[in-house]
């Protein structure tokens, strides 16, 4: 391995995931990519509230996979992260974050002073005579980020760097210099929590944290069919072959019911944003996640949103060394590798 390395790690509701990266002459590697899974109950809506058992899994994640080195860009994605479109009056770049507080106080909805802050600067306009910086106002709880980073630490990794999830999937799967789309919504689905980023040419635009993903589909089947929640998933997925046809068709009602919901918070937020930006407004949605492997889901977002549908892919762009995985394997991992691989891309890109 050569040149500058990274590691991104994810903390989901299902797992944590992790992937190793490495940048030298030739481009960017993948050098090794490992998954542990939690169970239920340890991480909610991407906060972790079972540090011992987020723990354990940590340290079983770096003995399994091989990773060089433990320190790690960490995501954070939640209902204690809000990410706000806001003009603010034009300040120099380095006066900016000393400023934010006082700034943005009354666009928070908790004090300032119990938030980690950020401005991810869009553009610079002007309202008549009035300079303006327009761009993403980004502010996270920082008792929450603490508990993730107090895991991260117990496990004897060192966090560098703690990112919004939305902005790691921004760098791993847009294509910014697309000759047919200016403007793309991206849509990562996990068990809990997806991410949903609208960007020109790279140029983040909107961004919205929903906690909606894949396992409140599975819960909607377990409770329909008054099952666990092991055996619902094997009936989400159709591997279930005792199952009664009446119970099939109780399930799939229960999935046509949560995927209705979950679209059309996906819908209605895309209209709120191109009612706002009617000249940026989304050609495409790109989709990864463990959740965009549901059945029909791309159909039904597509019909939805009145757009084309396509896969997201955070790992063909990317040189593989010696990842450990088969071809089969990578092909199992791909749709979950974007916020692992965007947190990495995020410190040596």
């Amino acid at each position: 391995m050569s040149g500058r390395t990274a590691i991104g790690l994810d903390i989901g509701t299902s797992g944590v995931r992790a992937a190793e990266l490495s940048c030298g002459k030739g481009g960017i590697t993948l050098e090794r990519f490992g998954q542990v899974a939690l169970p239920e109950g340890a991480v909610r809506d991407g906060e972790v509230v079972d540090r011992p058992v987020v723990v354990d899994a940590l340290k079983a994640l770096w003995r399994g996979s091989g990773f060089s080195g433990r320190k790690v860009a960490l995501g954070v994605a939640n209902q204690q992260v809000v990410v706000r479109q806001l003009d603010l009056p034009w300040v120099p770049a380095a006066e900016l974050k000393g400023s934010l507080p006082l700034q943005v106080q009354d666009h928070l909805p908790m004090p300032v002073e119990n938030c980690v802050i950020d401005f991810h600067t869009v553009e610079e306009v002007r309202d008549g005579d009035t300079r303006l910086l327009r761009g993403l106002l980004v502010a996270a709880s920082h008792e929450m980020i603490m508990a993730n980073v107090g895991a991260v630490q117990a496990a004897g990794l060192r966090p560098v760097s703690v990112d919004l999830s939305s902005f790691a999937v921004l760098r791993a799967v847009a294509r910014p210099h697309s000759a047919d789309v200016a403007t793309e919504a991206l849509l990562d689905i996990g068990a809990r929590v997806s991410n949903l980023v609208v960007h020109s040419a790279g140029v983040p635009r909107f961004v919205r944290v929903l906690l909606m993903g894949g396992q409140d589909v599975t819960d909607a089947v377990a409770e329909r069919l008054g099952v666990p929640s092991a055996l619902a998933e094997l009936i989400k997925r159709g591997g279930a072959e005792d199952v009664l046809d009446e119970e099939r068709e109780l399930a799939g009602t229960a999935v046509d019911l949560m995927l209705e919901a979950f679209v059309d918070e996906i819908r209605s937020s895309l209209d709120y944003y191109s009612a706002a930006n009617p000249q940026f407004r989304p050609e495409r949605l790109v989709l990864s996640g463990g959740g965009s492997l549901l059945s029909s889901i791309a159909e039904r977002l597509s019909s939805a949103v009145r757009l084309p549908v396509v896969a997201g892919d955070a790992i063909s762009p990317l040189h593989l060394g010696r990842t450990g995985l088969d071809e089969h394997q990578l092909g199992l991992v791909q749709p979950l590798a974007a916020v692992p691989v965007g947190l990495a891309l995020g410190v040596i890109s």
